[in-house]
């Protein structure tokens, strides 16, 4: 999830209340990224989606804050749902458990496995999911629900698909991977003649195992990789909402963490010329906590409003971090309505986020915490927001927004002399690695937003985002991030028709996307080769390439039927409608003789003969669903 130029690791996430850090399977640790999404869309009743101007009870986020609130439980008597797509089984159930209590809860779990193995694709991922919520209507004040999410997900090497140069280069390099996740949590909510208090506790965990051996031959004179690592933390937050006597809303309150990580690490690298082996163990454990209030009101008969807050975070990792006045986080926002059909909002603050725990708690060889010795610190970055909205109809409405972020303290990695924040999008783990906290970058531009609920018939949306995301060379000039698209454009439309069909189509474009050509010199190193089964990038020409724009068209179109007692709705999805080939950086894979074995340079045994390969990418995808409820 990419916002206004910001990395994957940026933005945080909630459901009722609770923090969520894993939102998708075969999540990249330390970041948010993952292909298939855990949370059953089915669930939720409503989404808060803030780019800027954070609540000042929301921390720990640079790029974005996203609140799902799910449905309660159906009152009157339970139902049930089974959904059969082209990857995925589904079960819900939804009802009362007692006269003041209702629960919805849901599994899944995929078979993307025998799909992908008749494909001959050699991965085979198996994802499993659950979500539930349950809550009970104590009386008219009173009302306390619980929670939760978790994922299983396991990823195997398919050895039987090598016959072409593209299979054989994934399996050279993509480890096996075994991952779960969980959060769950309690949330109290006590109401009162003016406003409400709230109490949440939580816990949320990681678990994440992987392993590689070069060739893929379990031997231990073949092993590249050996990882174990898991992230838990144990959650308590109290807020107060309220509306004074003066007309101010009024919210404040503190949150207590428990922070736990774990790593178990030996890993190959090939660093300046060098084959080194990384042997560590993190057992680390500390406390974060943190203060917050925020004020708002309405002023010249509520044609402005104006908001300000103030937040504090801090934790005993380092005596550095551990004194809040250091990540004092104020904002400002003021909104004021020209007329019932006009209006101008801005907003400003300082944010503060923590890097990844895999980058605090990386060792070296000798057991020292490295990048705490280096002065990690936490990662700010300051907002200035501007806008308009003009709305002419209830169901019609258009708005226009400039951005401007700056950040200070970004970890700077020591091995490949880039900037973390243009990191978290690859497979596996984010910021393990000896960093510097150092690096200053910027990200601006302006977002066009446009809703009409019946333009042609069609409920729409679309939006238009330019946007450059840039980071500072060490200190010199700055360089396209991994995320400086420029140019976004998205458009969603759907349609109720007679007869109970449903047509929805989505259609998006993204400029094309910044990347670093391979390293050549030290690719062709046998060493360095198989340390990794892959090339290394040239770090030395970062970012100077870019990629073609990429566009897509999915639709979908849905058909219920309703009896007396149960209703079926049959689906067909397609993705990628027109076919189109999305650009993407070559392969660089090992030249190989008829036997399939690696050619070795004649003119230096050190080195193998290297090519590119341009890979496919973009395929037509339809899938066709059933969901039964009764």
């Amino acid at each position: 999830m990419i916002v206004r130029g910001g990395g994957p690791s940026e933005n945080r996430f909630f459901l009722d209340d609770v923090e969520i850090p894993n939102l998708n399977h075969f999540a990249t640790q330390g970041a948010s990224g993952g292909p298939v999404g855990i949370i059953n869309v089915d669930f939720i009743r409503k989404v808060d989606f803030y780019s800027g101007a954070f609540p000042a009870d929301r921390g720990n986020a640079l790029s974005s804050v996203l609140e799902f609130k799910q449905k309660d439980g159906n009152s009157d008597k339970m139902k049930y749902r089974a959904t059969l797509g082209a990857s995925d089984l589904a079960l819900t159930l939804d009802g009362p458990l007692s006269e003041n209590t209702t629960a919805i809860f849901s599994a899944r779990r995929s078979y993307l496995q025998f799909l992908f193995s008749a494909l001959e694709l050699p991965f085979l991922p198996t994802y499993n999911d659950f979500q539930f919520k349950v809550r009970t209507k104590i009386d008219d004040k009173n009302e306390i629900y619980f929670t939760g999410i978790g994922a299983l997900d396991q990823f195997k090497l398919n050895t039987d698909a090598n016959d072409t140069e593209e299979q054989r280069y994934l399996l050279g390099y993509l480890p096996v991977n075994k991952q779960w996740s969980y959060a769950v949590g309690a949330v109290y909510k006590h109401y009162r003649e003016k406003g409400y208090d709230t109490w949440v506790v939580s816990q949320n965990r990681l678990n994440n195992i992987q392993y590689k051996y070069q060739n893929n031959v379990e031997q231990p004179e073949n092993l590249l990789l050996d990882y174990d690592s898991y992230e838990r933390e144990t959650r308590f937050r109290y807020e107060h909402n309220c509306t004074a006597s003066n007309g101010f809303r009024l919210n404040y309150g503190g949150g207590l963490q428990y922070a736990e990580y774990f790593n178990r690490t030996y890993r190959k690298n090939f660093i300046n010329g060098e084959l080194t082996e990384l042997n560590y163990r993190t057992d680390l454990s500390f406390w974060k906590y943190s203060f917050f209030g925020q004020a708002s009101r309405h002023f010249l008969d509520e044609r402005l409003v104006l908001s300000l807050g103030l937040r504090a975070d801090a934790n005993n990792y380092s005596a550095q971090m551990n004194n809040p006045l250091q990540q004092l986080s104020p904002r400002f926002s003021a909104s004021y309505n020209f007329t019932p059909s006009l209006s101008a909002s801005m907003n400003t603050g300082r944010y503060y986020q923590l890097p990844s725990y895999t980058t605090m708690g990386y060792r070296d060889n000798s057991g020292t915490l490295v990048n705490r010795d280096n002065g990690l610190k936490y990662i700010s970055v300051n907002h200035y927001v501007a806008g308009i909205t003009w709305q002419p109809q209830p169901d019609r409405q258009f708005s226009v927004e400039g951005f401007y972020k700056g950040y200070n303290d970004y970890p700077f990695s020591v091995a490949d002399s880039v900037s973390l924040a243009s990191k978290g999008a690859d497979y596996g783990t984010y910021g393990d690695e000896e960093v510097l906290p150092n690096s200053n970058g910027r990200a601006y531009g302006f977002e066009v937003l446009g809703r009409d609920k019946d333009f042609l018939g069609f409920n729409t949306v679309f939006s238009y985002t330019f946007v450059r995301s840039e980071f500072r060379e060490g200190k010199g000039r700055y360089i396209p991030a991994s995320w400086d698209n420029r140019h976004i454009f998205n458009i969603t439309a759907n349609k109720s028709l007679k007869k109970n069909w449903d047509f929805g189509f989505k259609w998006r474009y993204v400029g094309g996307a910044p990347y670093t050509p391979w390293d050549m010199e030290t690719s062709s190193l046998r060493t360095a080769w198989d340390a990794r089964g892959r090339g290394y990038l040239d770090y030395s020409r970062y970012n100077q390439l870019r990629l073609k724009a990429f566009h897509q068209l999915d639709f979908r179109v849905d058909k219920s039927y309703y009896f007396k007692k149960w209703s079926l709705m049959v689906y067909v999805d397609v993705q990628n409608a027109y076919n189109f080939k999305a650009d993407q950086p070559a392969d660089l894979v090992l030249v190989e003789d008829a036997s399939g074995s690696p050619v070795i340079d004649p003119n230096d045994p050190s080195r193998y003969e290297l090519k590119t390969i341009n890979p496919e990418s973009g395929t037509v995808l339809p899938t066709i669903g059933i969901m039964i409820e009764f």
